[in-house]
Parts: structure tokens; C-alpha cells; sequence
């Protein structure tokens, strides 16, 4: 099946859920007449991006607090400018798969000397568009399509034979008693990224506090920065810096 069918397919499945509140693998097989298998990997893709949630047998839309009102685009271009702001020249940096650490890529153009590593093929295609051609180097290992990203064994014993003056590392729920959150299992490679890394720098939407996902990613003893919008409140960051975690807080007003 073509992307452009599938992407049809997902835009259906959020009307339908919109509609409904909630529905089974068994319903929208039916109603989108494809097997359960595919209506499994369209649900893991759209809770990997922030569009609905995963229940057992199925899934709801996203709860209406943890929908960003502002430009989600918007958003993330400006927590990317304030994280590449940390980057100097000639920096040894890792940048992890996401669309929120990919947003930084942009802002890396007037950078010299940069030595970048990445397990995301979207991220490394945008850096090889920049005109001062960092140097790009892969994890490779082994390729998981649901996060377009490589994992496992192989990418994190590469990482381990490197060393990086920054980690950038993205983060699907921030949960302030324990730390960063994901939907993806297969936390090895971004606890590799801390390890090999002086200091780590954590980029996601202050939407993504209070967001209660099993899968604790990083705990705060090993994050160093945590880069997010203005939408933080005060109390959280206040709770967060009294647990050693450096918070800088991007301001969207008069982004293009």
C-alpha cells in the first residue's frame, strides 16, 4: 500500500476516534478493511508522533490537556534554536531520533566543525542539506520502522567507541519525579547517548509534563539541561531545578 493511502488511512482512524471516544484493532480493521497487523503499526506510529493514545485492544484520542494550542511547528523550531544555541563550533555532538531534536538542525547551518552522529535517517538527510557540511556519522544497527530510526545491539556498541561533548535527546512524557518518558521499549540507545556524552541536553514540550507513560527513558541524575517552550509553569521548573536540572524555556512570541 502506497504512503499516500496509509496516510489517508491514519487521518481516518483520527476522525474516527474524534467521533467515536474511543475504538478496537477489530473495529478499524473492519472499517478500513486491512488486516489487524497494519491497524496495530498505524496506531504505534500515531502514538509515537502525539495523536492518539494506546489502550489494551485499542486506542482514544489524545485528552484534550495534552493538546498543544499553539503551532506545534511553531513550538519546536523555537526549542530547537535555544538548544543549538548551546552547540560552539568545532562541538562533538549526538542527536537522537525525533521530530522535536530534528527541529534543531536547521539552526546548526552557521556552525563550523561539527561533528554530528545520529541513529535517525530523517536527521541525517537534513544535516547533509547544510551548506557548512558537518561531519555525519550513523549508529547503524538495526532499523525499526514504527520510530524511522535505528536501534539495538549493534548501534549502541558503535556509540560506545565515541565520546561527545552533547547528547540532544527528545522525550514523549516528562514525568518530574522520575524523568524523561517514551513510548519506545527499547530505551538502551538513548541511555547510551547519556553515557558517552559530558553533558545531555533534553528537548520536548512543556505539553509532555505530567504525561504518564511506563517507559522511564532518562532519569534526572543524568540529564543536565532540559530545553522546552514558555508554556512550563513556574512550579515545575522550580521542581526541576532543585533536582540539578538546568531549564531553559524557548520563547515562541513573533516566531515565523
Amino acid at each position: 500500500m502506497s504512503k499516500r493511502n496509509t496516510q489517508q488511512r491514519r487521518h481516518g482512524i483520527l476522525s474516527l476516534l474524534n467521533e467515536l471516544g474511543e475504538a478496537s484493532v477489530e473495529l478499524l480493521a473492519r472499517r478500513f478493511e486491512t488486516s489487524e497487523v497494519t491497524i496495530r503499526k498505524d496506531l504505534t506510529a500515531m502514538e509515537n508522533h502525539g495523536l492518539l493514545l494506546r489502550r489494551r485492544g485499542g486506542a482514544i484520542p489524545l485528552p484534550r490537556e495534552l493538546v498543544v494550542e499553539e503551532s506545534p511547528s511553531e513550538v519546536k523550531r523555537a526549542i530547537g534554536r535555544a538548544a543549538a544555541a548551546l552547540i560552539p563550533d568545532h562541538h562533538r555532538i549526538v542527536i537522537d531520533y525525533g521530530r522535536t531534536t530534528a527541529a534543531m538542525i536547521p539552526e546548526l547551518e552557521c556552525k563550523r566543525g561539527l561533528v554530528v552522529m545520529t541513529n535517525s535517517l530523517h536527521v541525517a538527510n537534513a544535516l547533509r542539506e547544510l551548506e557548512n557540511e558537518p561531519t555525519l556519522l550513523m549508529t547503524g544497527g538495526t532499523w525499526d520502522p514504527h520510530f524511522e530510526a535505528f536501534q539495538g545491539r549493534v548501534a549502541e556498541q558503535v556509540l560506545r567507541d565515541y565520546d561527545f561533548d552533547r547528547a540532544f535527546i527528545g522525550a514523549d512524557g516528562i514525568d518530574l519525579e522520575r524523568g524523561t518518558c517514551t513510548f519506545n521499549e527499547q530505551i538502551g540507545l538513548s541511555r547510551v547517548m547519556a553515557d558517552v556524552a559530558r553533558e545531555v541536553v533534553v528537548l520536548a514540550e512543556s505539553s509532555k509534563v505530567g504525561r504518564r507513560i511506563p517507559n522511564l527513558e532518562l532519569p534526572w541524575e543524568r540529564v543536565d539541561t532540559l530545553v522546552t517552550d514558555a508554556g512550563l509553569d513556574d512550579s515545575a521548573q522550580q521542581q526541576l531545578e532543585l533536582l540539578g536540572v538546568q531549564v531553559l524555556r524557548a520563547e515562541t512570541s513573533g516566531a515565523t
